[in-house]
């Protein structure tokens, strides 16, 4: 190895240099320009004092006069010009100052004319975004979805956090997100794609769908992504039928055992009906009564409480084991017939508490718990109807209780608070049930006032296994205590957990490990 090689000259640091130089170029610039001024008015103030010797001192030689006024001239004309020089750049930085002021008045007016017109953009596109019924969402190239639209939201029946930003194959599940992976590959290849499937969801509904992969492309001319978008075809017919057809895709493990029931209570309540279409005739069958009141005991774990109760509506089917309890409700869901039931449960609720009223001889008188459908809380009409139906029977409105599922808390918050609101000028007590399933909800209870938590059974069944689920317990009470929320434990199935919930502080549990449903005693 060579010397040269071992000792390589160091490279110059030209950058640097150069901003040196720059760096001592402008700390020049400005110290000429702060000291020019009184530099140039010394040496005037120098020049006319020299002036003035040279004529004392030699007596008004007119050489030497002649000579120093020339160079005081000089010395004038020069700092005229100076001020002048400097006049005009004032006038000039003024002026272009002045122009850029113009020109940022004007892009500010602008911006704020676009702003408004994006603003006007949003406030429609909010508006389709919340009455159309297509079920619309984006999936990027990596199978993110990116957008979607309330009806896309409601139909899955999640929470936005758990669609934004999320894989699709984690918002529909891993087996539809396969079933459908040869029209998902078509759209990101670049081709419109139309197919029908038949969905039965988890809670037992079925649903015949239109979708649509509508591909999407940047500027470059790529696939960037495709809009899925879908529609409800569902029929009657559709719903009678419980032979399974190619292609199609549930939403649930346990499809064959909903799905079985749920078509044995359709074709059964399909034959008194005579196979007519017509929802009004489906009304007249919820009002004729086809349905009995249960109520499951909700038991105090805090010495002097008064117990409360949860009221359940089955049908005649269900007692005698045809289906499983609850197997009607997806239907009268489906065909908007919820608010319908809700009122026959609220009219004869009320009616039963006005007849066993008077017998009520405890200082704590018990609390009914009635749950409540997501149209019933849209419903305008349903809280002037209750309370006519209050003041008709004379009931204490202090003693019934309406739940509000907690989803239905994270989906439609403004709608909530609307509805209980109005539940409690009318002297009602209000419940979020299924509170924690899939994130603590606190934030969203502001602007109202709830009197009872009921605490989901998802957490509530492990927290003797799972700390995790323990201390999310513990710290859902704890929060509900400073608020002054009394809290309820769901899903309460053995004497163990009744121990660790009393313990906690819980205030009251529900569950088979407190009592089964029985019916409303009359």
């Amino acid at each position: 190895m060579t010397r040269s090689a071992c000792h390589k000259p160091l490279p110059v640091k030209t950058g640097y240099t150069q901003f040196e130089s720059l760096r001592m170029k402008n700390l020049f610039n400005r110290i000429f320009h702060v000291v020019g001024p009184f530099a140039a008015a010394i040496a005037l103030i120098g020049i006319s004092v020299s002036l003035v010797a040279v004529i004392v001192l030699t007596e008004l030689n007119a050489q030497w006069v002649t000579f120093l006024a020339g160079v005081l001239v000089a010395a004038i004309l020069a700092e005229a010009t100076r001020v002048s020089h400097a006049e005009w750049s004032l006038l000039r930085r003024t002026a272009q100052l002045k122009q850029a002021k113009d020109k940022l008045d004007d892009e500010s007016r602008l911006r704020k004319k676009a702003e408004q017109r994006v603003t006007e953009s949003k406030l429609r596109l909010n508006l389709l975004d919340e009455v159309l019924p297509l079920m619309v969402a984006y999936v990027d190239v990596e199978g993110i979805c990116r957008y979607h639209n309330h009806a896309f939201m409601d139909w899955l029946r999640k929470a936005p956090t758990q669609i934004n930003e999320r894989s699709m194959r984690e918002v529909i599940g891993a087996k539809i997100y396969q079933e459908i992976a040869t029209e998902t590959r078509q759209a990101l290849d670049g081709h419109y794609v139309r197919y029908e499937q038949n969905h039965t969801r988890s809670d037992g509904a079925l649903y015949r769908l239109a979708v649509e992969h509508i591909p999407q492309f940047s500027d470059d001319g790529k696939v960037s992504g495709f809009f899925m978008v879908m529609n409800d075809i569902t029929s009657l017919a559709d719903v009678q039928s419980d032979k399974p057809t190619s292609g199609t895709t549930t939403l649930s493990s346990t499809r064959e055992a909903t799905t079985s029931s749920q078509a044995l209570f359709v074709d059964t309540f399909s034959e008194q009906l005579n196979g007519d279409k017509d929802a009004k005739l489906i009304m007249g069958a919820i009002e004729r009564g086809e349905f009995r009141l249960y109520c499951q005991l909700i038991s105090p774990l805090v010495v002097g409480s008064a117990v409360h109760y949860e009221i359940l509506v089955r049908l005649a089917e269900e007692e005698e084991s045809l289906m499983p309890p609850g197997a009607f409700f997806p239907l009268a869901e489906k065909y908007g017939l919820m608010p319908h039931l809700d009122r026959w449960v609220v009219q004869h609720v009320i009616a039963w508490a006005a007849r066993h009223q008077h017998n009520a001889v405890d200082e704590k008188p018990s609390i009914y718990f009635i749950n409540v459908s997501r149209a019933t809380m849209g419903d305008p009409s349903f809280v002037d109807y209750f309370e006519s139906t209050l003041q008709q029977y004379g009931v204490n409105p202090a003693t019934l209780c309406f739940e509000i599922p907690g989803l239905e808390l994270a989906l439609r918050s403004a709608i909530v608070a609307d509805f209980a609101c109005r539940i409690r000028d009318c002297g009602c007590r209000v419940a979020i049930s299924g509170f924690g399933r899939d994130r603590i909800l606190f934030d969203l209870l502001r602007g109202f006032q709830v009197d009872f938590l009921k605490i989901d059974g998802s957490i509530i069944f492990d927290i003797l296994r799972d700390p995790v689920d323990l201390a999310k317990l513990t710290a859902i009470h704890s929060v509900a205590k400073k608020l002054g929320i009394t809290t309820i434990a769901e899903l309460v199935e053995n004497e163990a957990t009744i121990v660790k919930l009393r313990e906690i502080g819980i205030d009251f549990a529900q569950g088979f490990g407190i009592s089964r449903p029985s019916p409303l005693a009359e």
